[in-house]
């Protein structure tokens, strides 16, 4: 039977043209970033072999943006028209990547490596006027099986983008590899174009001049986006579980590498280190697919915590692996259990966002992943391997996410009884 409703669910989300063609923009979108920029780090490593700087601030490039713009993002996905902003990445993008080219053939590479940070900065005005369309568009009870999709598609990136990068500059070169990426961001602004959304969808503020934008207009809305949050308990938890996404990405960006090349497969690391990525992959594809079958069954606070509960578990026991097969199989699961919790935290913030809100909220969460990512990077820099092992690494990572599990069980049902509580009582006192 559950089967059977999560099947009917995503009959009535692909008749959903708009929200079809959102997914597929949004692929043709990941896919134009994620080809060039691996094809375009393969390019580096082999042009300036004995220059792996370049390589790093072509990584920065990529990620610092978020700390330049996080703060207007947001104000911009509530201020202006959604579907604009989202179009108009694309046509920015593809018109940044052709000058990429145009640098990379004249090889000045410190232009190049300014048109990447702007096409980065760019990209990041994305994601906050789609998730706000997706709100539109979507009936509140398909919200998480939305993110579901996006999940998954974030699963195969995970699983084929290093190696569709690859592919594209082995047969195509650098030059070849960006110019899928123009394709992508042509097609994705293309289907946003043809999307036919409401007005009040797109402009649920009201429409906003830009010489009626103030800084002060800017700082207000990210200050509102602010207390809004914390004004909302659970919202703030909820909110604080991207802190633990971006922990878990940051941590595992890093120790399995480290854990390839110094412990359990030192002559073939670089092997090992992609097949990780793999079962990483495989397990969140697989994750993806059976919780979206019956998700809507269970409590998103409840897949929250036993999620946390197991991967902490999971996390620790990597600690104590002495095979590297066992390593990559106790990964996969790892992944099939985390990808459910991560989209029960993404679809779950969708449904306690107040529509005019979404974009000042979710302009939140780059940073604050960001600042976990870091942190995480920062802790086994410092703590490895002058003062604890990689066992211990492990260990510490997975005794927090047990930690963080048991704080989740002590407060979210009570927040939870709390929201539904006052939810019931207000149409008595209107």
């Amino acid at each position: 039977m559950k089967q059977k409703e999560g099947r009917l669910i995503l009959k009535v989300l692909f008749v959903n043209r708009t929200f079809r063609n959102m997914l597929i923009a949004s692929v043709a979108s990941q896919l134009g970033t994620i080809i060039g920029n691996i094809a375009f780090a393969f390019y580096l490593l082999d042009r300036y072999i004995n220059m792996p700087i370049y390589a790093i601030l072509a990584e920065l490039m990529y990620s610092l943006p978020t700390l330049v713009v996080f703060f207007i993002v947001g104000v911009v996905a509530d201020r202006f028209d959604r579907k604009k902003i989202a179009e108009n990445t694309g046509w920015i993008r593809a018109g940044l990547t052709l000058l990429l080219i145009l640098f990379i053939y004249l090889n000045y590479l410190p232009v190049v490596f300014a048109i990447l940070f702007i096409r980065s900065a760019v990209a990041k005005f994305f994601s906050p006027a789609e998730v706000s369309l997706l709100q539109g568009v979507l009936n509140k009870e398909e919200y998480l099986l939305a993110t579901g999709l996006f999940q998954m598609i974030f699963g195969v990136f995970m699983l084929f983008g290093v190696s569709l990068g690859g592919i594209a500059y082995t047969f195509l070169g650098v030059i070849g590899a960006l110019c899928l990426d123009v394709a992508g961001f042509i097609v994705s602004a293309t289907l946003m174009r043809l999307s036919n959304i409401h007005i009040d969808i797109r402009l649920p503020n009201g429409r906003t001049r830009l010489q009626d934008i103030r800084l002060s207009m800017v700082i207000g809305d990210f200050k509102e986006g602010l207390l809004y949050i914390l004004k909302n308990r659970l919202l703030l938890s909820i909110i604080c579980g991207y802190f633990i996404l971006g922990f878990f990405n940051g941590f595992f960006s890093v120790l399995p590498m480290l854990t390839m090349k110094y412990k359990l497969a030192p002559d073939d690391y670089k092997q090992f280190a992609s097949l990780f990525a793999i079962f990483l992959g495989i397990g969140f594809l697989v994750g993806s697919m059976v919780i979206s079958s019956f998700i809507k069954k269970v409590k998103p606070y409840r897949i929250i915590i036993i999620g946390l509960m197991i991967s902490g578990v999971m996390v620790g026991a990597l600690g104590t692996i002495q095979n590297v097969w066992t390593y990559l199989i106790i990964v996969f699961l790892a992944g099939t259990v985390f990808a459910p919790l991560n989209i029960a935290v993404g679809g779950w913030v969708q449904e306690l966002i107040d529509k005019t809100f979404m974009g000042r909220v979710t302009a939140w969460v780059d940073p604050l992943m960001m600042l976990a990512h870091s942190a995480a990077l920062s802790g086994v820099a410092f703590f490895y391997p002058k003062v604890i092992g990689l066992e211990y690494l492990y260990y510490s990572a997975g005794i927090a996410l047990l930690l963080i599990s048991l704080m989740y069980a002590l407060t979210l049902p009570l927040l939870v009884r709390e929201k539904e509580q006052s939810e019931t009582s207000l149409p008595a006192t209107g």
